[in-house]
């Protein structure tokens, strides 16, 4: 089996393989890095944790069995979470999950160039610049964003509709942030409609 088939199993694309009949044919031990922004004891994350050893088990991908998983609890600090993710890239396991986003991510990009690396949740991935494009994301990153800011326009017409009378939106960010980034300011024909 290769590589890029056993990371699109983290990427959703296993549903289309016969992925337990594979794993039961391969008699190597695979690895799975997994990098929390948490500590052990965040019973949210346990869930989380239990829910992705859970789906993989239905894979046929059993912890002990056919994979191995290291679990990193980075807590919430920044050099905790550059040393883990060190850790991680050091096993050079098949895959690497950035369980928790952004905070995640640039650590492990940081520390490998070479590991695959699936994040679960980034806001914006390009603007964060951990993929060149959603379509074609190039490295050795890939995963899931909440949203597209490209839909932001559409938040400005929801708030219009449910306050018609509403002539004025401000947008609040944190500038060290590099997701969400805007180069030009609104373009006349937003302001235009909210005249």
């Amino acid at each position: 089996m290769k590589r890029r088939e056993f990371i699109a199993i983290l990427g959703g694309a296993a549903a289309t393989w016969p992925l337990a009949a594979r794993a039961q044919q391969s008699d190597r031990v695979r690895r799975i890095g997994v990098l929390v922004a948490s500590t052990a004891d965040n019973p949210d994350f346990q869930v989380r944790i239990a829910a992705f050893t859970q789906a993989l088990q239905q894979l046929g991908w059993t912890d002990g069995r056919n994979v191995q998983i290291d679990t990193r609890w980075a807590t919430t600090k920044a050099e905790d979470i550059r040393r883990h993710a060190a850790e991680l890239a050091a096993l050079a396991p098949d895959v690497i999950v950035a369980a928790t986003g952004t905070a995640t991510v640039a650590p492990l990009l940081q520390a490998t160039r070479t590991v695959p690396i699936v994040f679960a949740v980034v806001i914006d991935p390009v603007g964060a610049g951990f993929v060149d494009s959603l379509a074609r994301p190039g490295g050795n990153a890939t995963g899931f964003t909440i949203f597209e800011y490209g839909m932001s326009g559409k938040w400005l017409e929801l708030l219009k509709q449910i306050t018609p009378s509403l002539t004025r939106a401000a947008v609040l960010r944190d500038a060290t942030i590099a997701s969400g980034s805007v180069s030009s300011p609104p373009s006349r024909r937003w302001r235009r409609r909210w005249e």
